[in-house]
């Protein structure tokens, strides 16, 4: 598999040169469709697209030709070429991620009803069409292919994939990120890829496969740009090993300026030869590239696309080496004081899978690393997800939404280190060929609420509301609630938050807000608070039991998790779970049973995180009775033995 590390997605750049040429030869008709079809075997796809149309133009004045080039018309049956090329150059344009192109020549093969001629048509249709978002067409397009096909069960699992990302894609198209979101001005982006910005010290560095003066072609080099859209932009150059056969890009740099990390490559036979140097800024030159050491640069492998953290004591990457998930994978390697690598770490199953994975950035502070993945579901192509480091290695990563996704590639995430909120990305949204510069600004949205007395669902003035970085767990904003109990903070929509309610007397309540976005607000739910005093029992309500057993019933535990959730909402709780009978049995029995289901209830709550010394089990039996046993006549009392029949939490302190 190819990483996508050039602005072109590794298509060929020579595209323009070749056109010439061949409107200086003549072609007879075989010979343009025998061109294409050597072109196709070799993957130059675009190439092969260039002879097909050459042969269908040559074609279209005669559409009955023998069946095979060079055969003559009394030496075999003659057959209908079109089909035959037009299935060839949609091929072609979809191999070379082109599909808004491809998606006609599909287009009019199934209106010409050459389905059974080529069963994966309506596949590769339908995903062109969900390239274009086009989605209602395309998920009509794949479910007719699964209904019809009869063929190898991984195409049915790409059908599959291809519903997956229509049906995710529509989802999130109905309910878009509060996102500006604006193509970069001229000369950063050049139309011809232009890839990977980063910024420094308040300029720009990119990179772009423009035609460089130095090389005398068309080849990616690092850029540097002024911020303040000062002359345009410069190759950077990096001591005297300068090579015209070597490519450029993908950079990274320490917060300080003075060290930068950035992909080099060339080609060798029809590979890419792909690996990760590093240079220094002495005297206000750059050091001749340096090549990493094989913990980064393993031999034989591919290292590429380089994120150095602003401390310049970690690097994360992209590698095909072993060891990892498939594809092309994100590595971590700890850095010494010379900047050399002293280690090599997989991510892991939680980030890498068997596709490809690539374009790593890191946010230090709220320990986000977001990248690009095919391995994920997405609305197309490479997708951005975000997963957040914790003690247990990386969250599940996320999709980071539309329109910051878009059908085709999306990459190369840098979040501005000087703005809050603004960001910068690499896609192909708007093109054709190749990646363009695009700035992100998060837009402004309200956080907003309303808090009441829990049973009685009236409004609850005066409490303390608190809005929390819910990674970094600090306090960004605090008010207190007015006479209607409501509430409402306006942030940043890029940052994940969490409320937290509390007032003395009531037990506190962190939330995290809705996603779903109306009118510029996250809708908080309407959030009642309880309150409790010390030492006074409070009965869980839905704690079930089978007769004469201690097991805990699926339904106790699902009100044993709202008692879990409010212990971790209030962190300095410690309190007694009780559990009582009824009077029917002896006391020894009563109060051996009422202690069994007392501990289970512990231990589940224990296996859910909760420090034992913030609980304990206690039965008491039938020795503290709710209500009576008995009716005032001595008959039984079947209500009052079921209130009996309970378990309840006491606070001892807070």
């Amino acid at each position: 598999m190819s990483p996508v590390l050039n602005g072109t997605m590794m298509k060929p750049i020579l595209f323009i040169a070749f056109s010439i040429l061949m409107s200086t030869q003549v072609f007879a008709q075989n010979n343009f469709e025998a061109a294409g079809d050597k072109a196709f075997k070799n993957k130059n796809y675009y190439n092969a697209a260039y002879y097909y149309r050459k042969a269908i133009e040559t074609y279209s004045s005669q559409p009955l030709l023998p069946f095979y080039p060079g055969a003559g018309a009394g030496k075999g049956r003659l057959k209908n070429r079109r089909p035959h090329l037009y299935y060839q150059i949609a091929e072609s344009y979809r191999l070379g991620d082109n599909c808004s192109q491809a998606k006609e020549w599909y287009d009019k093969l199934i209106k010409e009803n050459h389905e059974s001629e080529y069963p994966l048509l309506r596949l590769w249709y339908g995903q062109c069409l969900r390239a274009a978002a086009r989605f209602d067409e395309a998920l009509q397009q794949l479910r007719q292919f699964k209904t019809n096909w009869r063929g190898a069960p991984e195409f049915s699992k790409v059908a599959d994939n291809e519903i997956a990302r229509c049906n995710f894609a529509k989802t999130q198209y109905a309910a878009p990120v509060p996102v500006n979101i604006a193509r970069m001005h001229e000369p950063l982006n050049a139309n011809e890829g232009d890839y990977a910005l980063i910024k420094n010290a308040g300029n720009y560095w990119f990179t772009s496969s423009r035609h460089s003066k130095n090389k005398g072609k068309t080849s990616n080099n690092l850029y540097f740009a002024s911020a303040d859209n000062g002359p345009d932009p410069v190759v950077v150059n990096f001591g005297n090993n300068e090579n015209k056969q070597t490519e450029y890009g993908t950079a990274s740099i320490t917060l300080s300026g003075k060290r930068i990390y950035l992909t080099v490559w060339y080609k060798k036979g029809d590979a890419n030869v792909l690996g990760i140097y590093s240079s220094d800024l002495q005297n206000k030159t750059w050091s001749p590239l340096r090549k990493l050491n094989q913990n980064v640069n393993f031999q034989g492998y591919n290292a590429l696309q380089p994120f150095v953290t602003p401390d310049g004591k970690q690097l994360f990457f992209v590698s095909d080496r072993p060891g990892g998930q498939g594809g092309y994978d994100i590595w971590l390697s700890d850095l010494d004081d010379s900047g050399d690598p002293l280690n090599a770490k997989n991510l892991g199953r939680t980030i890498n899978t068997p596709n490809d994975e690539e374009a790593p950035f890191f946010d230090v502070v709220h320990k986000k690393l977001v990248f690009s993945s095919k391995g994920f579901t997405g609305l197309g192509g490479f997708d951005l997800f975000a997963s957040y480091e914790n003690k247990d290695g990386w969250s599940a990563p996320e999709n980071v939404g539309y329109p910051i996704n878009s059908p085709k590639d999306d990459l190369y995430y840098y979040e501005d280190p000087n703005v809050e909120g603004k960001f910068y990305i690499s896609s192909d949204r708007d093109s054709e060929c190749c990646l363009s510069l695009f700035e992100l600004n998060y837009l402004p949205v309200n956080i907003a609420g309303e808090i009441t007395l829990c049973n009685l669902n009236s409004p609850l003035p005066n409490v303390k509301v608190s809005l929390i970085d819910s990674i970094t767990k600090q306090s960004v904003k605090q008010q207190e609630t007015s006479l209607d109990g409501k509430y409402m903070f306006s942030v940043n929509a890029g940052v994940k938050y969490q409320v937290k309610i509390e007032k003395n007397g009531y037990f506190t309540k962190v939330i995290t807000p809705v996603t779903q976005i109306r009118n510029d607000t996250l809708q908080g739910v309407q959030t009642c608070l309880q309150p409790f005093k010390t030492n006074e029992p409070i009965v869980l309500k839905n704690i079930l039991y089978d007769f004469n057993k201690a097991d805990l019933r699926p339904e106790s535990k699902n009100a044993l998790d709202h008692l879990v959730a409010l212990m971790n909402d209030n962190p300095e709780l410690k309190i007694e779970l009780s559990s009582h009978t009824d009077s029917i049995g002896s006391d020894a029995y009563n109060l051996a049973l009422s202690q069994q289901r007392a501990e289970a209830c512990v231990n589940y709550i224990l296996s859910k995180g909760i420090r034992k010394e913030r609980i304990y089990a206690k039965g008491y039996g039938k020795s503290r009775p709710a209500a009576s046993n008995t009716l005032p006549d001595g008959k039984d009392n079947p209500a009052g033995r079921q209130m009996n029949r309970r378990t309840e939490f006491t606070v001892l302190n807070k």
